[in-house]
C-alpha cells in the first residue's frame, strides 16, 4: 500500500469520526431541548388545573365576603395575567422573556391568592365552608406539583444549557442555533426568609 492510500484512509477515518462527533453532538442537543421541553409541557399541565380551580375558589367565596369585591376582582385579573403569560410561554418554552413574564404573574396570583385565604380567616362562615375547605385543599396540592415540576423544568433548562454552552458542543449549538434557555424563576419568599420562632 503506498504512503498516499495510507493518507487518505487516515484522512477519510478523521473524516467520518468529525461527522460522528458532530451527529453525536447535534442530536445531544436536540434530546436535551427536547427534554426542557417536555418539563414545561408537565408546568404547564400544573398551571392549567391551578388556574382552572381559581374561578370556582372565587365563586365559593363570593357568597360570604360580598364587601371584599376588590379582592375578588384582583384574583380574577391576576388569574387572567397569569392565563396568558402561560399560554405565550406554551408557545416558547425556554424563551426568557417569555419566562420572566411568566414568573411575575404566577408571583401576582400568589399574592393576591393569599390575600384571599387571608381574608377567609376574617370569615368563619367562609372558613368552614366545605366546598371551600375542598378547595383549598385542592390548590394547595396544586402549588405542590407546580414546584415540583418547576424544579424538573429547571434542572432540564440546566443540563441543556451546560450542554450548549460546553466546548465544542458550543461550535455546533451556534452553528444550528440553539438558544439559551431561561429558567422559570417564581419569587417564594417564605422560601428566603429563616422562620421566626418565640419561646
Amino acid at each position: 500500500m503506498s504512503t498516499g492510500a495510507i493518507i487518505a484512509i487516515v484522512v477519510v477515518a478523521i473524516l467520518l469520526i468529525l461527522i460522528i462527533y458532530a451527529i453525536s453532538t447535534y442530536n445531544g442537543l436536540v434530546k436535551r431541548r427536547n427534554a426542557f421541553k417536555n418539563a414545561f409541557a408537565q408546568i404547564d399541565v400544573q398551571l392549567t388545573r391551578r388556574h382552572d380551580l381559581i374561578p370556582n375558589l372565587v365563586e365559593v367565596a363570593k357568597g360570604y365576603i360580598k364587601h371584599e369585591r376588590e379582592t375578588l376582582e384582583a384574583v380574577i385579573a391576576a388569574r387572567q395575567g397569569a392565563v396568558q403569560a402561560q399560554q405565550v410561554a406554551r408557545a416558547n418554552p425556554g424563551d426568557p422573556q417569555a419566562m420572566n413574564q411568566l414568573g411575575q404573574q404566577e408571583n401576582i396570583l400568589t399574592q393576591t391568592l393569599g390575600r384571599l385565604f387571608a381574608l377567609q380567616e376574617s370569615y368563619p362562615d367562609l372558613k368552614a365552608n366545605q366546598n371551600m375547605m375542598q378547595l383549598s385543599e385542592e390548590l394547595t396540592s396544586t402549588e405542590n406539583r407546580v414546584a415540583f415540576a418547576r424544579q424538573a423544568y429547571n434542572d432540564s433548562v440546566m443540563v441543556y444549557n451546560n450542554k450548549r454552552e460546553s466546548f465544542p458542543a458550543n461550535i455546533f449549538a451556534a452553528m444550528f442555533g440553539f438558544q439559551p434557555a431561561a429558567l422559570l424563576e417564581v419569587d417564594r419568599p417564605e422560601m428566603r426568609q429563616a422562620p421566626q420562632i418565640s419561646f
